[in-house]
């Protein structure tokens, strides 16, 4: 699906709730032990476009990344992220091998479209899109500071090891830790910080009537 249709597609949901097409998809919010699929947004919104699940590394509609961000109002009134944005996976291999233009962090920031949904309670009990905004990373000064984060990180791979990784790291892009603690190995992610998600919706984001935030 081109980026243009599927962003037509995308506008027509702003101000509806993902639930109900959750449930329409049989897709899984909560598991039957009261964990929640953190990725349950992400999944109703591909499914909508019609894309199949999936975990590949590469943009997941070929040419663009399509992300979903939860969003929260704050006292005053006004819809900031909730959290990070993760992007992809990091390999330590791959990073020390591949300049900032052939790494896969760069495949995923190039083309994007990005959903803002609202965040209203740990049950989830609604959801709606409240905006969607394209994104291209460009060749201008966010690509810069954004390759150097990338070349920060790759450093201290080299210097430190793959564990001395840290979100302490980039301005723009941080990696962080996945998967269970204490002992286990851990892998780590690039994140998107909350304030590049602020920078990709430059215009504020307005509540929706209804939404249940207000």
């Amino acid at each position: 699906m081109e980026r243009e249709q599927a962003l037509e597609r995308l506008n027509a949901l702003v101000g509806k709730d993902l639930r109900p097409l959750a449930a329409q998809y049989t897709l899984t919010v909560f598991t039957p032990s009261g964990s929640r699929n953190k990725g349950w947004a992400g999944h109703v919104i591909e499914r909508y476009l019609g894309l199949p699940l999936n975990s590949s590394r590469a943009p997941n509609f070929g040419s663009w990344e399509l992300k979903v961000v939860p969003f929260k109002l704050t006292h005053a009134g006004a819809l900031v992220p909730k959290e990070t944005m993760a992007i992809t996976m990091l390999d330590p291999v791959e990073v020390i091998q591949k300049p900032f233009e052939e790494s896969h962090l760069y495949m995923k920031l190039k083309k994007q479209i990005v959903v803002a949904r609202t965040w209203v309670d740990q049950s989830e009990s609604v959801s709606l899109v409240h905006k969607v905004a394209t994104f291209d990373l460009g060749d201008g000064e966010l690509y810069r500071a954004i390759k150097q984060d990338y070349e920060l990180i790759r450093e201290q791979i080299k210097t430190s090891g793959f564990l001395s990784l840290s979100g302490k790291l980039g301005r723009y892009v941080q990696p962080r830790t996945k998967g269970p603690g204490g002992n286990a190995p851990r892998t780590r992610a690039f994140y998107a910080r909350t304030q590049l998600v602020s920078l990709i919706f430059a215009e504020p984001v307005i509540e929706v009537p209804g939404s249940g935030i207000e």
